[in-house]
């Protein structure tokens, strides 16, 4: 073996687990079991947009973790509120902010009341939770979604996208009255 390529060789072996942890990092929104702070109540729910993920802690210190697409920027929601209503199959109609943003896409429901009714091409998906401030609707909801390439990515107009599976397991876990923490 000469010098060069000993030398070589011994630099590659060397920077290979540096190399191979990073690979580990790549986006994974399958749920799973991770740690978490030891301050988030049993219970609760916690979004961290950034990363694309929301957290269920299921006891001090753990949590079950999913992937999530998320709004995008100047869209997005934050802050803590309350689950107050759930809904399998949801009907769904824009807001009338996403409406002025958007006319041509959402001119079918400019001018009258019309929604979209529940099913496998509604936009809200399988299962939706309603998220409450102070007694109030947000319009924010953490639901299903038809584009499943979205998780991972923040596409939406503010919502908590979720595969339709993962939010059907989401949604059997969570009592109304969970709060949800977003920040």
């Amino acid at each position: 073996m000469r010098r060069r390529t000993f030398l070589a060789s011994s630099l590659a072996a060397a920077t290979l687990p540096q190399i191979l942890p990073a690979q580990g990092a790549v986006y994974d929104p399958t749920p799973q079991i991770v740690p978490i702070k030891a301050q988030y109540t049993p219970g609760q729910l916690l979004v961290l947009p950034r990363s694309h993920y929301l957290y269920l802690v299921t006891e001090p210190g753990r949590a079950l973790r999913y992937g999530v697409g998320v709004g995008k920027a100047g869209l997005d929601f934050t802050g803590t509120a309350t689950i107050q209503v759930k809904k399998e199959w949801p009907t769904w109609r824009p807001t009338d902010e996403m409406i002025e943003r958007d006319p041509a896409q959402y001119k079918r429901f400019i001018g009258n009341t019309e929604a979209q009714p529940g099913g496998p091409g509604n936009p809200l998906g399988a299962r939706a939770l309603y998220l409450f401030q102070n007694g109030r609707d947000t319009y924010y909801r953490i639901h299903g979604t038809t584009e499943p390439s979205s998780i991972g990515r923040s596409v939406s107009s503010g919502c908590i996208r979720m595969l339709n599976e993962h939010v059907k397991d989401l949604y059997e876990r969570v009592p109304i009255g969970t709060k949800v923490t977003v920040l």
